[in-house]
């Protein structure tokens, strides 16, 4: 094979699904978790409906708009990292594992920064209940973002020691599938606090 030929894929066998049971049943738990949240949502959108038409308004959508864009391109390199090691490419596979790991902790700031404007605009959990499911649905999603980032972390330490290769590479397959899931749940509460009117 030549310097510059790029390495074939190793694909998992037909049926499999990507990383293991075990981040299924977590990912389960979180759908179902989110879930009751959004029941909750719509229950008291339901019951406060003039709360939950002006509370986006008093919301930075800068602030939802530029962490969905965070959300999604974490996405995007977590699946270019499993990409990258199913050909064989380790040190390509960290770099964008650590691009992951950028956009998660710019995620985080984000959020920091958007509370303290926020407060400072006089936006608490108690200013309505608009604002009290906000409060409980974006700190539940934040819990989840830093587990993810606790797996991620383990997942690079991995592949800078080899553990992965385009045979087996499951762990990866289980932290990029754990992420999608976060990602997903984002983009259902992305539209939901910052756009539904």
């Amino acid at each position: 094979m030549s310097p510059t030929a790029t390495p074939a894929l190793q694909f998992p066998a037909e049926g499999a699904i990507p990383g293991n049971k075990g981040i299924w049943a977590g990912i389960l738990s979180e759908m179902t978790e989110f879930a009751l949240l959004f029941g909750v949502y719509f229950i008291a959108r339901a019951h406060f409906p003039q709360e939950f038409r002006d509370g986006p308004l008093r919301l930075s959508l800068f602030a939802g708009t530029f962490n969905t864009v965070l959300m999604i391109s974490g996405s995007y390199f977590v699946a270019n990292a499993v990409l990258a090691i199913r050909q064989n490419r380790q040190q390509a596979s960290i770099r964008w594992l650590l691009l992951v790991l950028i956009a998660a902790c710019g995620y985080l700031v984000t959020k920091f920064f958007e509370f303290r404007w926020n407060v400072s605009q006089g936006v608490t959990g108690g200013t309505g209940i608009f604002f009290a499911v906000y409060y409980y649905l974006t700190f539940t999603h934040i819990v989840h973002v830093v587990w993810g980032i606790t797996g991620l972390l383990w997942v690079i330490v991995r592949t800078h020691t080899g553990a992965y290769s385009p045979q087996n590479h499951e762990g990866m397959e289980a932290f990029a599938s754990y992420w999608h899931a976060t990602d997903l749940v984002w983009l259902i509460i992305f539209p939901l606090l910052y756009l539904l009117r």
